[in-house]
């Protein structure tokens, strides 16, 4: 137990946890930060839905021979988020796939495959601008190649998976991977 307490304490120290008013680490550094969602002028703290939850982190575009994924996404989604899966979309430009507006990224999205899990609103995912969760992800495994890149998080931050934009989210290893961090 005084482990757990040092820990959490050198965590909130460096920065890299956030604390609750027991003291103890319930948000890991990288998704301590106001993120904006796509095409909304609200923010997320991704804290609020996705602490001590294992997570699917993609990067997105609307403009990609991959954006039909975002129906199989929206599956796994629904099937899975009862037993605590979060799934995340970073709408990305790095591989100049995006639309040219969030407004028609967002149609994309909410509108032709009827996404309601979180979607992030465009920024980059690769190199030294990277958005916090993909810095965090990329110091852990190989950055995005490409767009609809796909990362299985377990509840403690650590990438368990990377799978690349070609493998479908109904794909038996991403499944499997999936439901071994629930």
């Amino acid at each position: 137990m005084t482990k757990l307490i040092l820990a959490a304490i050198l965590a909130i120290v460096a920065g890299t946890a956030h604390a609750d008013s027991d003291g103890a680490a319930q948000c890991p550094g990288f998704l301590d930060h106001e993120l904006r969602k796509l095409h909304s002028r609200d923010h997320i703290n991704l804290c609020a839905v996705a602490a001590g939850k294992p997570i699917l982190v993609v990067n997105t575009a609307s403009h990609c021979g991959y954006t039909g994924q975002f129906e199989g996404l929206e599956a796994l989604h629904q099937a899975y988020r009862k037993q605590g899966l979060v799934v995340i979309g970073f709408a990305s430009d790095d591989f100049r796939q995006e639309a040219a507006t969030e407004a028609e990224a967002a149609s994309v999205c909410y509108k032709n495959f009827g996404v309601t899990f979180t979607m992030i609103a465009p920024g980059p995912v690769t190199g030294a601008d990277a958005n916090p969760v993909f810095a965090h992800i990329n110091a852990q495994s190989q950055p995005p190649r490409w767009n609809f890149s796909k990362y299985v998080l377990d509840a403690e931050g650590r990438v368990v998976e990377a799978f690349p934009s070609q493998v479908r989210p109904n794909d038996p290893e991403l499944i499997r991977a999936i439901e071994s961090v629930l």
